[in-house]
């Protein structure tokens, strides 16, 4: 063998083992990098599992809360209707005896007009006997029509209490 051809031998030779050192740190470096990326993986794998169980807590901890609020009104509601059923119950019973007579409404009178023609005192003397103060009762018809404005005034009122209640109910749960 000649000199020149040693030479480019033992140059190979250097490459090949040049290029086996660089594959194999090639591989070592690969084997390193995978094993960085599945701690990576992991870690991130982690952390978006306590993102999305938290988001699922708060998502539930919201809608028990929209439940109890839903609950809360449904209860007021039920006692709203409750109280208006009744009160329509006392209206009709009272509507019912205005009109059969047994019960008369009646206005009290001014003891001091002139126009009423009263020969009665108006305050007792200590001889005299005790009078009540003087009233006129009503015609039924007016007296109906009377009560039925008052019915509107109280189911409005109790229909404005439940809006109240509801809004303070909503107010409170959030």
């Amino acid at each position: 063998m000649t000199p020149v051809q040693k030479l480019a031998g033992l140059v190979v030779l250097i490459l090949v083992l040049m290029a086996a050192a660089a594959g194999a740190t090639w591989q070592i470096q690969d084997l390193r990098m995978d094993e960085k990326l599945a701690k990576q993986s992991a870690v991130h794998q982690k952390a978006l599992d306590a993102i999305t169980s938290e988001a699922w807590r708060q998502q539930n901890a919201e809608q028990d809360k929209r439940l109890a609020t839903e609950q809360r009104a449904s209860a007021a509601d039920q006692q709203h209707s409750l109280e208006l059923s009744n009160e329509q119950r006392k209206q009709a019973l009272l509507r019912d005896r205005l009109a059969t007579a047994d019960v008369r409404l009646s206005v009290l009178l001014d003891a001091t007009d002139s126009a009423i023609g009263c020969s009665v005192p108006a305050t007792p003397s200590a001889v005299g006997v005790v009078h009540a103060a003087r009233r006129a009762q009503l015609d039924p018809a007016h007296a109906q029509r009377i009560i039925a404005i008052t019915d509107e005034g109280d189911n409005g009122l109790i229909a404005l209490r439940a809006c109240q209640d509801y809004v303070r109910a909503i107010k409170h749960s959030y």
